[in-house]
């Protein structure tokens, strides 16, 4: 316990000051977001105020990466629209949210699970090309994410946007006004002040002068009315049997998949921004854990939010109070100040995203046509568009696959052998390159077994035996040796490779010499 405390102490807060107003900023821009999701969800708005504040909060304090912000995420959201509808269809009207809350505990709960078990470490297995495709795909969809905040009406549905009624004349005027005010703010005021965050500066100046003119412009009152008490506790009103576990179980695992996915990358992000190192394991027990409660208190759960990260992180946030202050500012707007952020004008909100989608954006892509290799930037393309059409977790597995299709394919191309004729009569193979399911039927093209002399000498001192297949494959080329009545020699083979082919009996002499003692596979703890 002392340790974890010094832990707290260390990363609570490199300045005061900036971490509060940060956090202020970065509350006042979840405040639309939470609203916003909860629709998409199917759930009263307050559901996703207080999941806001509660993954926010717990998050802050026990994660892995302090700076980053945890929040009701449009990921998750477009996911459990799905679960309310179904449970409303199954079990009845009202029933939605309670199947959503009782999906959301279990989620927490295999979350927790993903990071004792210490499965964070496999983030690592992410290329960057699918990195880039995850950071831009993300940038576009926050992108478009705010344009229904420019329509007078906008249909239900991820792509509501493209048939619904856009603001014109004045009141379209005004909003692109107040957006371009803030955007301007937004990135000039640092060249004069660090003292306050620029973003949030740029929200109090629209604000100011949207009410000080009476301008007539879409608030956040205008979404819903954000005032509450405090989150209740409650058990998720659900019967407790196997009915209900097989009912919430797939979508439990789709909910912890994508928001583990999600918090992983946006801690390697932050990582990347900031110079330093995230602890994935911690950060995946922290976000089951907020979950766990959130479940228990009326939220929606929730996951990593790289736009409000961004926001947090380009405002000087970088200790564990900036999140702290995010959440305990979003409680007392929901306890206390309702009618005053109510009156904030949409507009303002939706500047700072867009240079939150700008400050995203990874442009030095456009650069890299032409520089990195096609099939790296036909990943990140693919993964950027998934991101966007689909879902963040299908694209990001999506884009792991293709890249270790890819790298197969690329290291089957390597294997190749040279040959040479030995003093007594013999000849010897010197193998190079790696020997795995992707090369294994190069490999055994590589070998002239009729012509060969009956003495040959297989040398992997320049190749890694890396799978099972391999293994096989070095067995089958011995047993067509043994068949051809050879004698054959396999040099430098690991104790794997020795153990699998003592089945080939006497004529394979198997002689090791200078093992170089590696292994088939190594799982080492991160």
């Amino acid at each position: 316990m002392p340790s974890l405390f010094r832990e707290f102490a260390a990363t609570f807060s490199p300045n005061i000051k900036t971490d509060v107003l940060s956090g202020l900023t970065v509350a006042l821009a979840l405040v639309p977001e939470a609203v916003a999701f909860a629709f998409v969800a199917g759930v009263h708005p307050l559901v996703g105020l207080y999941a806001a504040f509660m993954v926010g909060l717990i998050t802050a304090c026990i994660g892995g990466r302090p700076g980053m912000i945890s929040g009701a995420a449009g990921a998750l959201a477009v996911v459990m629209v799905a679960l309310v509808a179904d449970a409303e269809r199954l079990y009845g009207d009202g029933m939605g949210l309670q199947y959503l809350l009782a999906a959301v505990v279990l989620m927490g709960v295999i979350q927790v699970a993903a990071g004792a078990l210490r499965l964070g470490k496999f983030i690592r297995l992410v290329p960057h090309p699918v990195m880039l495709g995850f950071v831009n795909g993300l940038a576009i969809v926050i992108f478009l994410a705010q344009l229904p905040q420019l329509q007078v009406s906008t249909p239900e549905g991820k792509w509501g946007w493209l048939t619904g009624e856009w603001f014109s004349g004045m009141q379209l005027y005004v909003m692109l006004g107040l957006i371009a005010l803030t955007m301007f703010i937004t990135i000039n005021l640092p060249k004069l002040t660090k003292a306050v965050p620029s973003a949030l500066a740029g929200i109090l100046v629209a604000s100011l002068l949207a009410f000080g003119l009476d301008l007539d412009t879409k608030t956040v009152g205008d979404l819903a009315s954000i005032a509450g008490g405090l989150p209740p506790i409650a058990i998720p009103n659900v019967p407790f049997n196997m009915e209900t576990l097989l009912f919430i179980l797939p979508y439990s695992g789709i909910f912890a998949a994508i928001g583990l996915i999600e918090s992983l990358l946006t801690v390697t992000v932050i990582d990347e921004m900031t110079n330093s190192r995230g602890r994935g394991n911690k950060e995946c027990v922290a976000q089951g854990t907020a979950n766990i409660v959130t479940g228990f208190i009326g939220g929606m759960g929730g996951c990593a939010m790289i736009g409000q990260s961004m926001i947090n992180v380009s405002s000087g946030g970088r200790g564990r109070l900036s999140g702290i202050a995010a959440a305990l500012f979003l409680l007392s707007f929901i306890l206390f100040a309702s009618p005053l952020i109510e009156q904030i004008p949409i507009a303002a909100l939706v500047g700072v995203m867009f240079m939150v989608v700008i400050g995203t954006f990874e442009w030095a892509s456009f650069r890299m046509v032409g520089k990195i290799p096609k099939h790296d930037l036909f990943v990140l393309v693919l993964v950027s568009v998934i991101t966007v059409l689909t879902d963040l977790a299908i694209a990001v597995i999506i884009g792991v696959i293709v890249s270790a299709l890819v790298f197969a394919w690329q290291g089957a191309k390597r294997i190749h052998v040279l040959s040479q004729k030995q003093e007594d009569g013999s000849k010897l193979y010197k193998l190079y390159g790696p020997l795995f399911f992707g090369s294994v039927a190069s490999f055994k093209d590589l070998f002239d077994i009729s012509n060969d002399p009956d003495k040959v000498l297989i040398d992997f001192a320049d190749s890694r035996v890396m799978d099972h297949s391999a293994l096989e494959a070095i067995d089958t080329l011995a047993e067509r040796y043994i068949a051809e009545g050879k004698e054959i020699h396999l040099l430098h083979l690991s104790q794997e490779c020795r153990t699998l082919l003592k089945q080939a009996g006497s004529l394979c002499d198997v002689n090791v010499i200078e093992d170089p003692h590696y292994k088939v596979a190594v799982d080492e703890l991160a």
